[in-house]
């Protein structure tokens, strides 16, 4: 099997909300049309559709790795992002699996956890 790709199709309660929600994360819409909203950054992509179902989105989780989580996480809670859309990013912490992450709740009840791996 040759694959080239995958992509997750993340729920949205308000798309228009979660589209620029996104946006401040730090990703860039590529594309947008037909309820379908599809989000690059580098080599990481995701499709966030015009779709919600409170279980289904309570439920859903994505997982992010990034090269300066430490960077990032500061930019983040530097940012309006936290208060703008009443959202709450956790700390820094380290992880079993061999990973230090942070999660941050989309505003749709999406978890995204951030994380980098440890080198040791």
């Amino acid at each position: 099997m040759k694959t080239l790709e995958i992509k997750a199709f993340v729920p949205s309660k308000d798309f228009e909300l979660s589209k620029q929600f996104y946006q401040d994360l730090g990703f860039e819409l590529a594309s947008d049309s037909g309820g379908i909203a599809y989000f690059k950054s580098c080599n990481s992509s995701f499709l966030l559709q015009d779709f919600y179902e409170e279980r289904h989105a309570n439920n859903f989780m994505m997982h992010l790795l990034v090269e300066d989580l430490e960077n990032f996480y500061s930019e983040l809670k530097n940012s309006t992002i936290e208060k703008k859309y009443k959202i709450q990013i956790t700390n820094i912490t380290k992880q079993p699996w061999g990973m230090y992450d942070f999660c941050v709740e989309d505003p749709s009840g999406v978890l995204w956890r951030i994380a980098q791996n440890i080198i040791e």
